[in-house]
């Protein structure tokens, strides 16, 4: 059987990584990203000629689709294009996010933090939202939601107390949903990576006034970044059969940091 999967925030990154993953799993994937700038934040979104790069190495088990995960509509929209596009849904990656901060919580201006706390954790409620009954409507009620979080979920971060808070509720998300779903074959997991070599690292490295993003590999016990592959590859393992057993986790994939 030919599973189905949506990936949000697939335009590039580890979200990019996902859909190639997934791609050479045997699945199909709709891979949706919001495809233009955000005015409260300082650096640029993944754009439509990205998505459509990702999308062009996979033929016809990729479809691009340009989405918001702020919208409800949008989101409505991805679970029916798998259906009618592909036949099916089966995985659903909540991967969309951005980051702000390098600032105390107080001086924050208010609309960016609104835009931290809807992209990263009310984008991955509205995707599950409209994604659960469709896979409730699978037989056995089959079905995997993975959200990515970040290490940020798991520990406090300086000056970055929105991104915090918004990663923290994924865990919590993730946690609930797993308690909801537990009479069902439908599991739901967070993937909590550390920093991976990504635009948005990069947008971290500018908020800090860091030269380089590779200075934020001293975070980590391991000396280096992350490869976008690497959160990918756990966040494809938990798409597979493999992992039914594995549900309501955050699994740290962040070469240590959490860890000390």
């Amino acid at each position: 059987m030919n599973k189905v999967a949506i990936v949000t925030g697939a335009a590039r990154g580890i979200g990019a990584a996902v859909v190639d993953g997934l791609v050479a799993q045997g699945m199909s994937v709709v891979a949706v990203d919001r495809c233009r700038d955000e005015p409260t934040l300082s650096y640029s979104m993944g754009s439509k000629q990205e998505l459509d790069h990702v999308v062009g190495r996979h033929g016809e088990k990729a479809l691009a689709l340009v989405g918001d995960v702020r919208s409800h509509d949008d989101m409505a929209l991805a679970v029916e294009t798998a259906v009618s596009h592909f036949g099916r849904l089966d995985v659903v990656v909540s991967g969309a996010g951005v980051i702000a901060g390098g600032l105390p919580l107080w001086e924050m201006d208010e609309s960016v933090f609104d835009t931290v706390i809807d992209v990263n954790l009310h984008g991955p409620e509205r995707l599950f939202k409209a994604a659960i009954p469709q896979l409730l409507s699978n037989k056995d009620q089959t079905g995997r939601l993975i959200a990515i979080s970040s290490a940020a979920g798991l520990v406090g971060v300086y000056h970055a107390a929105a991104y915090v808070a918004a990663k923290h509720g994924v865990v919590g998300l993730v946690r609930g949903l797993a308690s909801d779903l537990a009479h069902t074959n439908i599991t739901v997991n967070a993937v909590c990576p550390g920093s991976t070599d990504t635009t948005i690292l990069q947008a971290s490295a500018a908020m800090y006034d860091l030269e380089s993003h590779q200075e934020f590999s001293a975070q980590q016990p391991i000396g280096r970044l992350l490869d976008p592959k690497e959160p990918a590859a756990m966040i494809c393992f938990l798409a597979t059969d493999a992992a039914s057993g594995v549900t309501g986790a955050a699994l740290a994939v962040d070469g240590g940091m959490t860890s000390v």
